[in-house]
This record gives C-alpha cells, structure tokens and sequence, in this order.
C-alpha cells in the first residue's frame, strides 16, 4: 500500500480570510490555523463567515492538535467557535497565544482548553507529524511559518509572510533555515498568494514611522490614528514619534487596548511611564499635546473611529481642530463603509488623510520578488497557492512555473478539494464538505433558509395578509387587511391593495367550495395566489406572510 498525505483546505482558498487546512496522514490529523471571514455586503445581519467543520467533527477522535501560525483573525477568529465543539490542544508562539486566551475567556472556555506555547525555532512531534517553527516577518510579531515533516517527505506552510530587511524587532524571517530545509529536500510548499499581483518587494514596516515623523512635525492639532489593532510594530511607533514630538497617548476600542496590554506585559512593546492617559484624563491636556490610536481602519459600524465619525463616541468629539489619520488599506469588500466614515469626518470638518500613496502603511504580505526568492530557497517538488482569491491562486501558479516547478506538480485547489501527495504524485480528485458558517451575533448559525429569507426581505420586501376567522367555524369573518414593509407605500397603491384583498377573498372562497377549513392549508393558497398576482402586476416577488387571526 502507497503511503499517502491528504492536505485539505477547509478555508483560505478562492477568497481572502478564514484560513483553515488540515493535514493528515494514517490515522493523524493536525489543523493549521483556525481563521473567521468578513461578511460580504448581502450577508444581512452577519456579524462573523467561519469555515465548515464538518469534517474535522466527523474525524474528532484523530485530531492531534492544531497549530496556530500567527494572532491575525483571519487565522484565529474562528477559535473560540471551533472549540466549542472539538477537543483539540492549541500549539502556537506566545503573542498568539495570549490573544487566544483572551477570546476563549469570552466565550468561557479558556479553562478546558490545552495551549501550548512554543517559540520560533521549536520543534515537536503530534503523531505522524514533526513541526518546526520558523521565524517570519508580518505585520504581526510572533508569526511563523511551519516545516511539517511526514513519513513521506517535509510540507512548508508559510503562513503570512514577508521578507523585511529593516524590520522593527525580532529580526530579518528565517532565510537560512529555508534554504537549508530547501537543499534537504522539500516535498511541498503551501505559500501565502495575497499580494501576490504586486511586482517588486514589499516595503519595510519602519518607513511607516517616517511617514508618521513627517505628519507629527510642526502639527498643532490633536492627532487621532487609526490601524489594525494587532499591528504592535505600528502602535509602537505610533508611540516613539509621539514621544519625540512630546504628546501624551490615548487608546480607545477594545481590541486595541487589549493587544496593547498583552503586548505591554510579554515585552513586544516598550512605553515610557506617564505616556499612556486615559482618554478622561487627556481630553484636559491642549490639543497639540495629545494622540489618540483608535480602532477602525476598516470602517466598522462598533469600532471607536466610526463612533466618532458619525457622534456616537460618549468621549471623543471630533473637529476641526483633529488630524484624523488612517493608516490601513482596506480589505477587499470594506471600502465603501470606509469611504462612509471618512465621508462624516469631513463633514466634521476634521482633515482626514488616508492617501494611499503616502507612508502610512505597508503590507504585511510578500510580493513577487520574494515569493521568488522562497520558491528558489524552498525547492519545492510540489506546490500549492493558498490564502487568495482564485485570480491570486493562477498568478501564484505562474510564479511556481517560472521558478522551475514542473507544471504537472502545481495544484490549484479550492476549499474542500482533497489533495493527495505520494513521493512521486500529487493529484486532487475527492471532496469533504466545506463552504462558509454565517454567524449572526447571540443568534448564532444562521442557516441557508434564513439568508434566502433576508435576501428577499431586502431585495422585494414583505406582504402580510391579516385573515380574521372565526375560531368557532373557521369562516372569514370581514374584508383582510393587507400591511407591507418595504415594498410599496400603502396610499400610493390603493387599487393594487384592492386587488389584493379581492385575490384573498377568492382563495379563502375557493377553500371553502371545496370544504377546506385547516388553517395551514388556507394559507398556503392565499400565499400562492397572492404572490403568483404581485409578480405579475408588478414583476416583484416580495415574502408573502398570510396571517389568521381567530376571533
């Protein structure tokens, strides 16, 4: 029997967000990262987009562990969820690590769940599988990527990745290491496609800090930024340039306050004494002397720059006298609610700078120089795009081609697609059940039914036709009443409404010619008979809701 390894994508692939893999081999599996999606526009009322468990559920008994490559949701936002329903220990670097804890603490389950901590460089053993944390740069501290050796050969996931010659701490990503892995032969690379469209190198986080030197010299305002709250390299140096220009600090949102926190306490950060106010306590300080980081670079209707946008924050009242900076680019499919918001702070009369042609932000992903440059230490026998939209996937697999991977060892998966890997063969045949889980706040799942129900409320509106009927001998007892809500304006469409109650009366008539009197089956005729007339009188197919109301 041919030894064989299954890589299976739950998430990541065709789309940008809830990054989930599986690897499994015999009777092991081990999961790499654990990510959440962002809802696109029509997913109404959907607060989180989590990866299909399924099969991770149906295998619960083989799980060994699942590794987490670094503290971005994307990669581990779906935790708390998924633990909720499998028994896993958790391995990651210690800044991952902590910001797990604190969503488990939310969620009530940080007490039963195993993390183990491990620093770059660390190497351990679940099951069939050997790990080895490799150091990389991100936009994060702490990220790695992951060297996992099987029985048949050495996959490299890279997780997020960039190469950053000048990065604010932690060092230049682990080149050596790679090409050493490299020359003793790799069986498959998994390498991160987001910014993989981009020529040239990805720029260095520390020429943020000059951007920001530049916008701090000679202001007068109060200055307020914006940026992922996990960005600690661009917090700290958020920090440095206002100290050098002697202003106090401020945070305001959550998730800001608390990456800044457990940063603070791990020492990824370091913050003179007396720079950190609260915000009760700087709003006395002249405004020249103050800066505020605030959550919502990317628009988010709860997020503490929104709030001040549109005069919500109960601290914080944004002017004239504010220099709003947005230092973020946005993710795809948030930039109209970013445009929205800095819409209002212009209307605030705040100046807002957002440019992207100013330094005021880097990415946080490889461009095509680099990915080269890991394709030609890696060596790759095979290899497979992940993290990107489908159009990243097909540049990544060019790149692949061009650096002397043979065309027939490039697989360009999906989400669910079982990838089988021998020493000599890579092929991508079967299916596990995968796809998107739609959260929606304290309601939790919400089902294919219920979408298709707000797609129509949304697109068409809704109908209710109001029936009274005797309890006594189910005989309709007066004229129905027809309400809508967002479809059409009452008054304006009285002789639409007319006809409405006349197609009602006939199918209430019809039910009782034919001596029906079961309430859900008189409904269903109303519905069918109403709808069937809307849709030709007006081409519209709102939600009909017959209702009965016994008297």
């Amino acid at each position: 029997m041919i030894s064989k390894l299954k890589i299976i994508p739950l998430g990541g692939l065709g789309e940008i967000g809830k990054n989930m893999t599986a690897f499994e081999y015999g009777n092991d599996i081990i999961v790499v990262d654990c990510g959440m999606g962002f809802p696109d526009e029509d997913m109404y009322g959907v607060d989180v987009v989590l990866p299909d468990i399924t099969y991770l559920r149906n295998n619960a008994a083989r799980l060994r562990g699942l590794i987490l490559t670094h503290g971005h949701e994307d990669h581990i936002g779906a935790v708390p969820y998924v633990l909720r329903e499998l028994d896993v220990p958790i391995y990651t670097t210690p800044l991952t690590a902590a910001l797990v804890e604190l969503k488990l603490e939310e969620f009530d389950l940080l007490y039963n769940t195993q993390i183990f901590t491990k620093k770059a460089g660390s190497v351990f053993r679940l099951g069939n599988f050997t790990i080895e944390f490799i150091h990389v740069n991100h936009s994060i501290p702490d990220a790695v990527a992951l060297a996992i050796t099987t029985p048949i050969g050495t996959v490299i996931h890279t997780g997020d990745f960039k190469i950053d010659v000048t990065p604010i701490s932690g060092g230049m990503m682990d080149l050596v290491r790679l090409g050493e892995l490299g020359n003793q032969g790799v069986l498959a690379l998994l390498a991160d496609s987001t910014n993989v469209e981009k020529p040239g190198h990805s720029e260095s986080e520390s020429k943020v800090g000059v951007g920001f030197n530049k916008l701090f010299l000679g202001c007068d305002k109060r200055i307020i930024i914006t940026t992922f709250a996990s960005n600690v390299h661009r917090l700290q140096q958020i920090i440095d340039v206002a100290v050098k220009y002697g202003r106090k600090v401020a945070v305001t949102g959550r998730s800001m306050e608390n990456v800044l926190r457990v940063s603070m306490v791990l020492g990824y950060m370091n913050i003179p004494e007396g720079v950190l106010m609260d915000l009760d306590q700087i709003n006395k300080l002249p405004r020249n002397k103050v800066v505020i980081i605030s959550t919502g670079s990317q628009g988010e209707a709860m997020s503490a720059l929104y709030r001040m946008a549109f005069s919500e924050h109960k601290q914080i009242q944004v002017d004239s006298g504010d220099r709003v900076i947005i230092s973020a680019s946005a993710i795809p499919g948030n930039e109209n609610m970013i445009s929205r918001v800095i819409d209002e702070l212009f209307h605030k009369g705040a100046e807002v700078i957002y440019d992207r042609h100013t330094d005021l932000h880097v990415s946080g992903h490889a461009c095509q120089e680099e990915q080269k440059m890991l394709l030609a230490l890696v060596k790759p026998k095979f290899f497979i795009p992940v993290h990107g939209e489908y159009r990243m996937l097909i540049k990544h697999a060019e790149l692949g081609r061009i650096m002397g991977v043979q065309p027939k060892n490039i697989v360009i998966a999906e989400n669910g697609r079982v990838i089988e890997l021998t020493k000599k063969s890579i092929r991508a045949e079967e299916n596990v059940p995968s796809g998107a889980v739609l959260v929606d706040g304290s309601i939790g799942e919400v089902g294919s039914v219920v979408m298709r129900d707000r797609h129509k409320l949304a697109e068409d509106g809704m109908v209710v036709v109001v029936m009274p009927f005797s309890s006594y001998d189910h005989k309709l007892l007066g004229d129905p009443e027809i309400v809508t809500r967002g479809f059409i304006y009452v008054k304006e469409a009285e002789e639409l409404m007319e006809e409405l109650k006349r197609v009602t009366l006939e199918s209430v008539e019809a039910c009782e010619a034919q001596h029906i009197s079961d309430w859900t089956t008189i409904k269903s005729k109303v519905k069918n008979n109403v709808s069937g007339y809307l849709y030709k009188a007006t081409r519209r197919s709102p939600m009909i809701l017959p209702v009965i109301s016994e008297v």
